[in-house]
């Protein structure tokens, strides 16, 4: 059972309101791009780059600001943005081939991966109620999926096993990528990862825009009800990637995919208040399996904290003893040899004595001879 005093805490609340916050902003990403494809724009590589354009220009105008030196080497940013760029068109155009129930179910794949890759990369250990908190909420969202097969929403696609598969490499590259910022974002700095992720990012996407989705741009009517979804996906993209890393350095990457399966609960919302859509009540029981995960998830956060800090205050004792200990052999060294230091100089001074009595001695015998002599 989750402890409700470790869960009123201060790190767990901001952590599960600023996952939401995350949440929101892809239904409403998503809720661009189902208009613009109602429109018949179907450029998702064009969408991601003016995105990739604004963290360049903010995140890198601080970061000439700043004038600082790199904390990683520039080609891991490389790389992460090829990962991040592909991740988001290989998702995007499995809705070309799948179901979005299909879509829906395999993009929880990214949450495995990332439990994965954060053990064997990150060396993060979970406990038994972290994965159970998994559990419930992957629950949650395969009860939405059984809503809508049951509501009849299910289709089939024009290929399904490729659009499957898109999804499938495309929720890997999520993982990669989330894991990748976390490992940065821990050990580099947020404002630089920022800004070269936005810059290789627009480099790539350019390129493949002009490979893939030129003819596209052409035939688009730029009208303000095409232009207003268009720059509202860039925008909400923008805050999105702002807040990621705020939220990966302080819950970790499992924590974000969990929180952005809400997404499609926030969606039905959406769909019930904003267009007057009637749902399945599989989905109100759905959203409460993902909210009771996500709580069992971060019910462990203090307890975690506590043991780092008793494992911390630990070696803190440990190291402050041996170096005691340490102070009182050099201590002891120290006596010892101002002791042998000592007995030198004593040795040094009879000798001196000794040698000043024999002057002494040979003066006076002079002195006799030249007596005797007058």
């Amino acid at each position: 059972m989750v402890n409700f005093q470790q869960f009123w805490t201060k790190k767990t609340l901001v952590g599960l309101g600023l996952g939401q916050f995350l949440s929101l902003l892809i239904t409403s990403t998503g809720f661009s791009s189902s208009e613009l494809a109602k429109k018949g724009i179907n450029a998702p590589t064009s969408q991601s780059f003016l995105n990739y354009v604004l963290l360049t220009i903010v995140y890198g105008s601080v970061m000439l600001y700043r004038r600082q030196a790199l904390k990683a080497k520039w080609y891991y940013y490389v790389v992460l943005g090829l990962v991040d760029v592909e991740a988001n068109y290989l998702v995007v155009k499995a809705y070309q081939y799948t179901s979005i129930t299909s879509v829906m179910l395999l993009d929880c794949w990214s949450i495995p991966s990332v439990m994965l890759l954060t053990y064997i990369f990150l060396k993060t250990k979970y406990r038994y109620r972290k994965i159970a908190g998994v559990i419930v909420c992957i629950a949650g969202l395969v009860m939405v999926v059984f809503s809508d097969v049951h509501a009849g929403d299910r289709s089939g696609g024009s290929n399904p096993r490729k659009g499957d598969l898109l999804v499938i490499a495309g929720a890997t590259l999520y993982a990669i990528s989330n894991v990748s910022e976390e490992f940065l974002v821990k050990n580099a700095d947020r404002v630089e990862l920022m800004s070269f992720l936005g810059l290789f990012g627009a480099i790539i996407s350019a390129i493949q825009i002009s490979i893939i989705e030129r003819n596209e741009l052409k035939s688009i009517r730029w009208t303000p009800g095409a232009a207003f979804p268009f720059f509202g996906f860039s925008l909400a993209m923008f805050l999105f990637y702002s807040f990621v890393p705020v939220l990966l350095k302080m819950s970790g990457s499992t924590m974000l995919n969990l929180s952005l399966l809400t997404s499609d609960m926030w969606a039905v919302g959406i769909r019930i208040f904003a267009y007057h859509e009637k749902v399945d009540w599989m989905y109100f029981l759905a959203f409460v399996a993902v909210a009771v995960g996500l709580i069992i998830y971060s019910g462990g956060d203090k307890e975690d904290d506590q043991c780092r800090t008793s494992v911390a205050d630990e070696d803190a004792e440990r190291s402050k003893h041996f170096d005691e200990e340490v102070g009182c052999n050099n201590l002891d060294h120290g006596t010892m040899a101002g002791s042998t230091k000592t007995g030198d100089t004593s040795k040094d001074d009879c000798t001196t004595s000794t040698g000043g009595r024999e002057i002494v001695s040979n003066k006076n015998i002079g002195k006799d001879l030249q007596g005797k002599k007058s």
